[in-house]
């Protein structure tokens, strides 16, 4: 099985070695520089990534997606499948499957449901769109976690964004009451009531939720604009999503301090 890898950033480095390990021949390219993945071969150019590949993942970023799926489909072949990971609205997951179909290339919507790093290639999946059928078996031979969500491409993404709701609504929550417990003096105390709140390993989910928050601020903030437009096709209201967007984009202009304890 020989897996193609457009992005090497965090999740896409993590997958690239993730499936290495577990049997594939894994190439990969990234679009800023050359990265080193043990196990990962690395390609110049995306027409040398895709090129024999049975499955292509694309890790790239939603700003990116559509101008590397154009530059991954002449290279391809229609015994391949496309597979895009970024996090980008329903309607642009469409369009790009539209893009793939025109070609004769198998597309797959693809919702990661939680952040990579904490469970690497076994974090969960959401599978939509033409090409599910295709890419359903390889995941299960690889012991990748993944429903379906349906024959449509988008479907994925709408269901992320719903889940984001609730998931960026949390962080953003807990980034507002440690922020002010911070000032008050009893940042401790409250991180252990929040802990206490989320289980077992709950003060290393309030740590995930403020370094995570921090980390991908700018890239959050996007999302959940994405977010609110959803929610505004539904005629759904979303005082919590607009609070979430207001606290993200302060984080990614820096006028916010988040905590780290």
């Amino acid at each position: 099985m020989r897996v193609a890898v457009l992005g090497l950033g965090e999740a896409g480095s993590i997958y690239a070695a993730d499936l290495s390990a577990r049997g594939a021949v894994v190439v990969g390219t990234d679009l800023r520089a050359s990265a080193v993945v043990d196990g990962v071969g690395f390609a110049d150019d995306i027409p040398h990534t895709v090129r024999g590949a049975d499955v292509v993942l694309s890790l790239v970023g939603a700003g990116s997606a559509a101008s590397v799926l154009d530059e991954s489909l002449p290279a391809m072949d229609a015994a391949s499948v496309y597979v895009d990971m970024n996090t980008s609205g329903p309607d642009d997951k469409r369009r790009l499957a539209a893009v793939a179909a025109a070609r004769g290339i198998p597309f797959v919507d693809v919702a990661i449901l939680a952040p990579v790093p904490r469970a690497r290639i076994d974090t969960p999946l959401l599978l939509s769109g033409p090409g599910v059928a295709r890419l359903r078996p390889i995941l299960d031979e690889f012991g990748v976690p993944a429903t379906d969500a349906g024959a449509q491409a988008g479907a994925s993404a709408e269901f992320k964004l719903l889940r984001s709701v609730f998931m960026k609504g949390l962080a953003a929550v807990v980034v507002e009451s440690v922020t002010a417990a911070q000032i008050f003096g009893a940042e401790d105390w409250l991180i252990d009531q929040i802990a206490s709140e989320l289980g077992a390993s709950g003060r290393d989910a309030v740590q995930h939720l403020l370094e995570g928050t921090a980390k991908h601020a700018v890239r959050r903030e996007v999302e959940m604009i994405e977010v609110r437009e959803f929610l505004d096709s539904l005629d759904a209201p979303h005082p919590m999503t607009d609070g979430t967007i207001e606290w993200l984009k302060a984080i990614a202009e820096k006028d916010s301090v988040i905590p780290h304890s």
